[in-house]
């Protein structure tokens, strides 16, 4: 191979990557420009959402770098103070040029009775922005944001002192304020990990609690003591089960007392007429079991639904997805169970509105073929669920949740035999944790959106699907996941997130950096045999190592000549020459030779030509999880999905 045209090729991405971070540091100040044209990252879009609807005021923040071409906007100048003490911020931004926050000083801001501040709706009052090095900052005063604690900035000390005079606090200067922490950085492989072991144990308990409805009396038997199942329940007492002998039932039934109705599993048949859903429980602590449903109506969205939650900021939303058919429907049904349970349907399986503490445990919803003619394997709306040992079947997402803050989704199948949207879809969901699930065929299998924080993605395997794992918001874990055979393996549109330990084989794209704010911590993850190991967005360098260990790249050139472990060079894997290593003959040859040695050298020494992209410092001599990954290539080879 000649490396000439290579050292071309790598001369001409330094020299535009130079250009691109060229800063004037002799201009004049920038002016501040409108917070939605900045890349915006700190509180979630719920929360923003929310804020926005009640006239409740987040202090913002917005940023210039040095080795940043874009205004980095930050809801909350909690966040941003977080983010500039975040080790390996200034290495990957360049130093903050200016910073601008909110200004109140003319604002006359006001607090509510849970703190929550805002201002009058008046011509004479207004929030600007005014320069952080000359504002005046109250910390520890009453007020907050949907998010919790706040700061809030003024131009003026005396507007500062006023507020202080009403609201309690103190008042520092920016150079205080930046030395403060305020809780909003990026949590620790071991703080991680003790949430994800809480969950398990929260949704632990739930079941168990729940299962308590499974041992309820008989009170009365269908075909026995009742002619009907409607019938049946209700002549049936509190806390007594009506058993449903095997056979086939036309209902469409309704649980309004804490009821269990169980059958004798696919034996006992209930058919919906085609219209509406098949079981609607409206009661705490209900309960349907062992049981097959069939005759789902076909609507999704219904359009003549009324409700008292018109004012809420996502009314519409509720109504297009929380309100469709279903074989069950949990309705304002707190801790109520659906378990051993079978549905064939055309729109969704089970619906949990309002229904927290509630348990899916146990069920197989059969959707349809094509999935933009179906609906949901199970619909959660502004409910904390746990979804388990279930098998989702074609339909459109096997789960879905909005506002489920807490969910647990563990140790389910997804399977789009013909194509399914997403395997679990997450909406302003924070907090939840996705584990142990696989996904097959479908286009995306774990996605989550709508900027939360805090999710928990961990120990799934995604096959044969357009995107294995898709994760946005900020803060989240996505960990032990195995994601072979995709066109994308992993794809990170999340900030200050950490990515560890996940087996990456055989995609066309093993990692997609798709963040514009490169905060994600990225290590001990496997990569190989993948086409491109990794693409990467434009912005500033990304360095994919922590505590001096970075990931195990199958075939990376370099030795480990002093045994810690480590190769004895960095890996770039979306650079010119590493990213064909393993593709292209020649390429190891040509990444160990004097001049590509000389370059990387340079390049670190000069902010001006470091390249965008994705540097590996300490690459990995061994696999972090090798049977894992053994297995993974055979299965890869074999061409097994299922």
């Amino acid at each position: 191979m000649n490396p000439k045209p290579v050292l071309a090729v790598i001369a001409a991405v330094l020299l535009v990557s130079s250009g691109s971070f060229a800063v004037d540091a002799g201009g004049d100040r920038p002016d501040p420009v409108a917070f939605e044209d900045t890349i915006t990252t700190g509180m979630t879009a719920a929360a923003t959402v929310q804020a926005g609807e009640r006239g409740v005021e987040i202090p913002r923040a917005q940023v210039f770098y040095s080795q940043y071409r874009y205004v980095v906007g930050y809801n909350g100048v909690t966040a941003l103070v977080d983010e500039l003490g975040r080790e390996g911020h200034d290495r990957q931004f360049g130093v903050p040029l200016t910073a601008y926050v909110s200004d109140y000083a003319t604002a006359e801001p006001t607090l509510d009775d849970r703190g929550l501040l805002g201002v009058p709706d008046s011509p004479s009052t207004y929030v600007g922005w005014v320069a952080a090095e000359e504002a005046y900052f109250v910390v520890g005063s009453e007020a907050r944001t949907p998010a919790g604690e706040t700061v809030v900035p003024f131009s003026e000390r005396g507007a500062a002192e006023s507020f202080v005079a009403s609201y309690g606090g103190e008042i520092r200067r920016w150079s205080a304020v930046r030395s403060m922490s305020f809780g909003t950085g990026p949590a620790t492989s071991a703080a991680f990990e003790r949430d994800v072991t809480a969950h398990h144990e929260w949704a632990d308990r739930r079941v168990a609690d729940a299962a308590a409805a499974l041992d309820r009396p008989v009170s009365v038997v269908v075909g026995d003591d009742a002619p009907t199942i409607a019938a049946a329940l209700e002549a049936a007492p509190p806390n007594t089960t009506v058993f449903v002998p095997p056979g086939r039932y036309d209902a469409n039934v309704t649980i309004d007392e804490p009821v269990t109705l169980r059958g004798a599993g696919n034996a006992t048949h209930l058919r919906g007429g085609g219209e509406g859903s098949v079981v609607t429980v409206t009661a705490d602590r209900g309960a349907v079991a062992d049981l097959r449903l069939s005759g789902v109506g076909a609507t999704h969205t219904p359009e003549d639904v009324t409700t008292d939650r018109t004012g809420e900021w996502d009314y519409r939303i509720q109504l297009g997805y929380g309100y469709g058919d279903a074989g069950v429907t949990l309705d304002s049904a707190n801790g109520s169970m659906v378990r051993n349970v079978s549905i064939d349907t055309p729109a969704n399986g089970v619906v949990a509105r309002w229904s927290d503490n509630a348990v899916v445990d146990g069920v197989r919803v059969n959707g349809t073929e094509e999935w933009s003619e179906g609906f949901m394997g199970v619909m959660v709306m502004d409910s904390r669920l746990v979804v388990q040992n279930s098998t989702f079947v074609g339909g459109r997402d096997g789960v879905y949740t909005h506002l489920g803050d807490g969910t647990v989704v563990r140790n389910n199948r997804m399977v789009g035999e013909d194509g399914m949207r997403y395997g679990v879809h997450e909406m302003y969901t924070s907090d939840a944790l996705v584990a142990d699930n696989t996904v097959t065929g479908a286009s995306t299998g774990v996605i989550v959106m709508t900027r939360p924080t805090a999710n928990l993605v961990v120990g799934n395997v995604v096959r044969d699907s357009y995107s294995g794992i898709n994760v946005g918001g900020r803060a989240s874990y996505v960990a032990r996941n195995t994601v072979v055979g995709n066109h994308y393996g992993l794809e990170a549109p999340s900030t200050t997130s950490m990515y560890e330990q996940n087996t990456v084989v055989g995609n066309d794209i093993g990692f997609r950096a798709a963040s514009l704010i490169p905060t994600n911590r990225v290590a001990a993850n496997d990569f190989a045999d993948n086409r491109r190991s990794v693409s990467a967005s434009l912005g500033p360098l990304r360095v994919w190592t922590v505590d001096g260990r970075g990931n195990y790249w199958a075939n990376a050139p370099g030795d480990d000549a002093d045994g810690d472990g480590v190769l004895d060079r960095s890996f770039r894997p979306t650079g010119p020459v590493d990213s064909r290593v393993g593709d292209v003959a020649g390429a190891s040859t040509l990444a160990e030779s004097p001049a590509l040695k000389a370059l990387r050298g340079l390049q670190g020494l000069v902010p001006g030509l470091r390249p965008t992209g994705v540097v590996d410092e300490a690459p990995l001599a061994q696999p972090v999880a090798p049977d894992r990954l053994a297995a993974a290539r055979g299965s890869n080879q074999t061409g097994e999905n299922r």
